[in-house]
């Protein structure tokens, strides 16, 4: 005979909390990708969302290290929260749009310091390294951010 499922009495109201909370930081962790993918798109020369649809290699190398640097900020000011939602998903927003305006202006500095041309560097159909130092730039600046949180 099998025993019977004893769950605690709060069980199922602390399942629905946690599946709020993944829901509604879901939300703001894609609200601030597809910010923070429009912020690059905006700052970068070129349409950047057409050469990723197209396959631009160092469009698509640009933008995924943009995207993993705002996750990584998103995860710290989620983890950094200690289990506050409310806290926690403001923290994830304000650091978020703090993380955004860094890279934007960082990847542009850089640009400036390195005389990379970014918009011819994106537009080409064919790898080029320089790309890897923009989206590395991306990636340490977000980590940067995120451990600033922290």
């Amino acid at each position: 005979m099998i025993p019977p499922l004893a769950l605690d009495p709060g069980f199922g109201s602390a399942i629905g909390t946690g599946v709020g909370a993944i829901a509604l930081y879901a939300i703001v962790g894609l609200i601030l990708m597809v910010v923070g993918f429009y912020a690059i798109d905006w700052t970068t020369p070129g349409k950047l969302s057409a050469l990723v649809r197209g396959g631009a290699p160092n469009a698509v190398i640009v933008t995924s290290a943009g995207l993993v640097s705002m996750a990584l900020i998103v995860v710290v000011a989620i983890y950094s929260s200690a289990g506050k939602l409310a806290e926690g998903l403001l923290s994830a927003l304000i650091f978020g749009f703090v993380g955004i305006v860094v890279q934007v202006l960082a990847v542009r500095l850089l640009e400036w310091v390195t005389r990379l041309d970014i918009g011819s560097l994106i537009e080409s159909d064919r790898f080029a390294p320089a790309s890897v130092v923009v989206a590395s730039a991306h990636v340490a600046l977000g980590l940067v951010v995120a451990v600033a949180i922290s």
